[in-house]
């Protein structure tokens, strides 16, 4: 123990460093190179891919996979279940919904639109995954049950919106979108994320001890002093919102909520005062990287990021499971 606080410092450091190198990693590989980000101050064009595309999509995919490295520790801390991710509370299906109804329907356009529809979309999911729920929906076994069931009937909602009125061409933007992209990346979507995540560190980092207490179960973390129905309700909430954000700025991006909380482990420990930074930075350096290879592995063509993710998330996923078996 002694010797992980003694660590803590300089693990904090390390992530830190490498979540900025990969920020200008990621800042500076594309179509045009560094040297788009160097002659930003004396070339307009190049101030423009920079500014108003680079950066946002940079900062975004940085945003995202701290929200889904935070929300994941947070979930599976929540749920005592190592499978545990942001979506399973319905939120992921209820972003789509809201996402296609927009692109569908035409109740909006643009970026703004459909980050609207994908958020409202979100909260209506874990509404009715409550309302499913009832009284006792602080009982993690019983919100999860519910966040299930909301889950299918949006997806089912969302099959029917895409049957009834998409067109070949918005159906094709819709997988793209479902499966998980950063290339709509904006300024708003970027402050939405940024708050997001400020909030969500500092209430979750606020709630550490109970979640280390949740580890134990309820009865002990009660006995301790935590009210397990308060820190619940005020976790299973603040949860649905990061990844109602999540979901509204870069669709349903999957396995690094997942996987990043179990690496995260085994650098920082179990200690969520450690760990919830830990997969935060740990996160979004990942997500940095998937980003990465998606926009120029097949370049000038763009794969969704959620399919990168999963590639590299399975496989990770697998050794983890092994070496925790072992």
């Amino acid at each position: 123990m002694k010797l992980q606080r003694r660590r803590a410092p300089l693990l904090a450091l390390a992530l830190l460093v490498l979540s900025a190198a990969a920020l200008l990693f990621g800042l500076g590989i594309g179509s045009t190179g560094f040297q788009s980000v160097l002659a930003a101050r004396h070339d307009p064009i190049a101030l423009q891919i920079v500014w108003d595309i680079r950066l946002p999509r940079t900062l975004g995919a940085w945003l995202a996979g701290g929200l889904l490295g935070l929300s994941g520790a947070v979930a599976q801390g929540l749920f005592r279940n190592p499978l545990a991710d942001p979506y399973l509370l319905g939120i992921s299906a209820g972003a789509s919904t809201g996402a296609v109804a927009v692109l569908v329907v035409g109740l909006g356009a643009g970026v703004l639109a459909l980050s609207g529809g994908a958020f409202l979309g979100s909260v209506a999911a874990f509404a009715v995954a409550l309302l499913l729920a009832g009284r006792r929906w602080t009982e993690p076994a019983r919100i999860l049950l519910a966040g299930v069931a909301a889950a299918q009937l949006f997806s089912a909602a969302t099959s029917l919106i895409v049957v009834a009125d998409a067109t070949a061409q918005n159906t094709r933007g819709i997988t793209f979108w479902l499966l998980g992209s950063l290339s709509g990346a904006s300024w708003p979507a970027v402050g939405l994320c940024a708050a997001a995540l400020a909030a969500g560190l500092l209430i979750c980092w606020a709630a550490a001890p109970a979640l280390d207490a949740f580890a134990f179960g309820a009865d002990i973390a009660q006995s301790l002093g935590f009210s397990p129905a308060r820190v619940r309700a005020l976790l299973f909430v603040t949860t649905a919102l990061l990844a109602a954000a999540l979901v509204a700025a870069s669709g349903a991006i999957g396995f690094v909520g997942l996987t990043i909380p179990h690496a995260a482990r085994l650098l920082a420990g179990a200690r969520h005062r450690r760990l919830l930074p830990a997969c935060a930075l740990t996160g979004a350096t990942f997500l940095i990287g998937a980003d990465t290879v998606a926009r120029t592995a097949f370049a000038p063509q763009e794969l969704p990021v959620g399919v990168v993710t999963a590639l590299i998330g399975v496989p990770v996923f697998a050794i983890l499971l092994r070496r925790r078996t072992r």
